[in-house]
């Protein structure tokens, strides 16, 4: 139950040719405390409620729990949760033996896109793809639950 992965700013659309799968994501903060976040995501047809923890002091690993729920319950948490509902589009683009998750952002994030690497251990080497750019890992701005809270283009 614990998440390692590393988070990077995307500096080209070229992902997108290499992408295995494009899938609309809304999702809302019940709780974006960051000693334990809770998260309601409608991810395609799926519905899910994720519980996070504090990351480490590199921001690379955390407590993760997740379960799946229906769509209707989904909808029905997405209406109790804070401010700032975010809305992406998630591009899946495989790369050796990992699967870069590559988070297209709109509404107040619109201009962001944020790749992200799961890992099974912190020092684990992964191939980097031309597009990636500046790791932004353990950055908390840059966390779902902060730019739900301050959006990217505040930022400005």
């Amino acid at each position: 139950m614990i998440e390692i992965e590393r988070k990077f700013l995307v500096r080209s659309e070229d992902y997108k040719s290499e992408a295995r799968s494009k899938t609309r994501i809304v999702q809302g903060f019940l709780n974006t405390d960051p000693n334990r976040t809770v998260r309601i995501r409608i991810k395609g047809d799926l519905g899910f409620i994720t519980v996070k923890g504090k990351s480490n002091a590199s921001g690379t690993s955390r407590f993760e729990w997740e379960k799946e729920i229906s769509v209707v319950d989904a909808e029905e948490l997405l209406k109790l949760c804070e401010k700032g509902v975010l809305e992406k589009c998630r591009y899946d683009v495989p790369l050796g033996k990992h699967i870069y998750e590559v988070d297209e952002f709109f509404g107040d994030n619109e201009g962001l896109t944020i790749a992200e690497v799961e890992l099974e251990s912190e020092n684990e080497s992964f191939k980097k793809p031309s597009w990636l750019g500046e790791e932004v890992t353990g950055i908390i701005k840059y966390y779902n639950s902060q730019l739900s809270k301050n959006p990217f283009k505040k930022w400005h």
